[in-house]
């Protein structure tokens, strides 16, 4: 008899091991093509900017910006932007995904709720959020907090929405099953909803790593005295373009290490499942 468990009596054909060798090539062309593309448009940003092909008065080069970074990274202030920044996204992050979950949890509990709810929240989802940056500064407070609650207003909707809707796709015939053999509200929630949502709760948060990025650098650009988007407003003030590229720059790493987490988390979910 089989064994799950046992791994080493599984044969795979011949056909089925090239195909898993076609699978592993393709993946790594992949990898390389964008690799390759990234590494060419740095390097036909750097030519065009050194013969003037467009004015690096403008546009800055990448020899200029790392350099930049370089220097900005020995004198330690660029660690300094960083860390407030990717500590203030983090704290925005973790309590939109959990104060959403949560909030959404509630709605799928209560349809009342839900129906009392449902016009207020697609309007909140619809207010310019970024517009009403000034007065949540001013309630929250010029600080740390504002601009973390200003990035939450920005995603926490999203989330809601998002995952409730989740809820509600969950298959019927499921629920109705635990129902007949005496399931409570909360065993259907655990046993029957929460995981069948799962990858729906995983996509939302890939949406929200770049909704909560917009509120910080939002935020920074209203308020802050240290962090990327105080970098990048500076370096417009200042008319130094290669400032203003360096904080968009390493605001686009940090934006794409939190997302390769989210997707590593999303790699365990499926082997798990």
């Amino acid at each position: 008899m089989f064994n799950n468990n046992n791994t080493e009596n599984v044969h795979f054909s011949s056909s089925h091991i090239e195909y898993l060798k076609d699978v592993h090539r393709h993946r790594i062309k992949i990898k390389l093509s964008q690799v390759g593309v990234l590494i060419g448009f740095i390097l036909l940003w750097e030519v065009a900017a050194t013969l003037r092909w467009m004015d690096p008065f403008f546009t800055s080069k990448p020899s200029r910006i790392l350099v930049l970074i370089i220097n900005l990274a020995k004198d330690g202030s660029l660690f300094k932007h960083i860390s407030i920044s990717v500590f203030e996204a983090i704290m925005a992050f973790l309590i939109g995904t959990i104060g959403g979950t949560i909030i959404a949890i509630l709605l799928w509990w209560s349809d009342f709720v839900a129906r009392v709810l449902d016009p207020y929240l697609v309007v909140l989802n619809a207010l310019p959020k970024i517009a009403l940056g000034p007065i949540i500064i001013i309630w929250a407070g010029a600080g740390v907090t504002g601009i973390i609650v200003t990035a939450l207003m920005i995603s926490i909707i999203v989330t809601i929405l998002a995952t409730y809707n989740g809820f509600k796709e969950v298959d019927d015939e499921k629920i109705k099953m635990l129902k007949t053999f005496g399931a409570t509200k909360f065993q259907i929630l655990q046993k029957v909803v929460l995981p069948s949502s799962v990858p729906t709760m995983i996509n939302t948060m890939k949406i929200n790593i770049g909704m909560t990025w917009v509120g910080v650098i939002v935020g920074e650009f209203l308020v802050s005295k240290a962090g990327l988007g105080y970098l990048i407003v500076y370096g417009g003030q200042v008319f130094r373009l290669d400032i203003v590229m360096a904080g968009v720059i390493i605001l686009s790493i940090a934006t794409a290490l939190m997302y390769q987490l989210i997707v590593w988390l999303e790699s365990r979910f499926l082997k798990w499942r």
